[in-house]
């Protein structure tokens, strides 16, 4: 475990922290497998949405691996292609939500002069996407959303690393709903936050966790006992 100091920054997870993601993310699921079969790429009924919900916080090879292990890996990069393009056009639309009390909860940390970042195993058009269309962007650091689309990292890890050098950041707070949170932030040295409302993780996922909130607003508190 690690001890609860006072943050210079915090790093966010997207899916399952900030973004309710099958508010977006389903409706393009089922679409793109339309388009896969239209395109006689894949045959059969669309695989059930608790495979793609569950891979939630993978990198994407991982999560099409899972989703339809048998296809070959042309299939998965052009599921890639269709899913982040319905997703952007759903973005656009004004689809996808935020959790309750996610917009306050970060203009509160940001007055309160913590530089905010996000981490994301996601693509990069995707991340920025829903920080863009959602309204955060004003509140992140200006080159401060991180994704492993962008960065070619294989690890969380790796990326969160990558993140605390290029911003000489010492002392940050790792905020997400997935193992791969906690190993990242762990792996850095970080106090973690699990996130513990959206139900993608599997069990004992967040068992590691520094803590755990069940509503996203809870980090004022923890801000405020680190005080």
């Amino acid at each position: 475990m690690v001890h609860k100091s006072l943050p210079e920054a915090m790093i966010f997870d997207v899916d399952g922290t900030l973004f309710r993601t099958e508010t977006l993310i389903l409706p393009a699921y089922h679409a793109t497998f339309d388009q896969l079969r239209a395109e006689g790429l894949f045959h059969g009924e669309t695989p059930p949405e608790r495979y793609i919900l569950g891979g939630l916080g993978m990198l994407l090879e991982h999560i099409w691996e899972q989703v339809m292990p048998e296809a070959d890996r042309h299939v998965h990069r052009r599921a890639d292609e269709l899913l982040l393009k319905l997703q952007l056009d759903g973005l656009r639309r004004g689809e996808g939500e935020l959790y309750a009390g996610v917009a306050d909860t970060l203009q509160r940390l940001r007055e309160r002069g913590i530089r905010l970042f996000t981490a994301s195993n996601g693509l990069e058009a995707y991340v920025k996407g829903v920080v863009k269309h959602q309204g955060l962007e004003p509140l992140f650091e200006p080159t401060g959303m991180y994704s492993a689309g962008e960065f070619h990292t294989r690890s969380k890890v790796d990326l969160v690393r990558l993140l605390l050098e290029r911003h000489g950041i010492r002392r940050a707070w790792m905020v997400g709903d997935r193992s791969s949170d906690v190993e990242a932030g762990h792996g850095n040295g970080l106090y973690v936050v699990g996130c513990d409302y959206a139900g993608y993780r599997k069990p004992k996922e967040l068992d590691e966790a520094d803590v755990r909130i069940g509503s996203f607003s809870e980090i004022i508190a923890l801000l405020d006992g680190a005080e």
